[in-house]
């Protein structure tokens, strides 16, 4: 029966100290479900594109495969600072946003070429044109969700 008690007690120590340390992990991370703050200013960078690069068209446009390979690049290059799903995290901003949707593939191209290094969006130029490619394929293919509460066509 002591042995029995001892273990009980062992084990409900290390799953009090478990979620201690869990909780602690996740301390510094914004609530599960949480979503950044839409400022519409983040996007402006879309409208510099010179006229050139936003009349660009994706060649991948009809290539079947090019979104599900963008999403595994999106996973790899992307989603640490865009966030799952290109839904926004702490360093981007949402992809989803009708700013980013309603952009022409070519100015989406051309930030993902020169970055917006000033406001922490890496130059991709060294990832291969054709991934870059692939990646505006997925990013467009998100559709749009207007951001919460602070949408432009929510304010009065």
């Amino acid at each position: 029966m002591k042995v029995t008690a001892a273990a009980l007690a062992v084990c409900t120590s290390f799953l009090a100290l478990s979620i201690v340390l869990a909780q602690s992990q996740n301390s510094d991370k914004s609530p599960t479900g949480a979503v950044p703050k839409y400022d519409p200013a983040i996007y402006a960078e879309l409208q510099k594109a010179p006229e050139k690069a936003r009349n660009r068209t994706n060649p991948l446009q009809n290539d079947p495969d090019a979104v599900a390979a963008g999403a595994v690049l999106f996973e790899q290059r992307c989603a640490e600072c865009h966030g799952d799903a290109a839904r926004g995290g702490k360093k981007g901003p949402s992809l989803r946003a009708a700013e980013v949707q309603d952009a022409t593939p070519g100015a989406v191209f051309w930030i993902l070429t020169n970055g917006v290094v000033r406001k922490g969006m890496p130059v991709w130029s060294k990832l291969p044109e054709p991934q870059r490619w692939q990646l505006v394929r997925y990013i467009k293919s998100l559709g749009g969700t207007a951001p919460p509460a602070e949408s432009p066509a929510s304010k009065p």
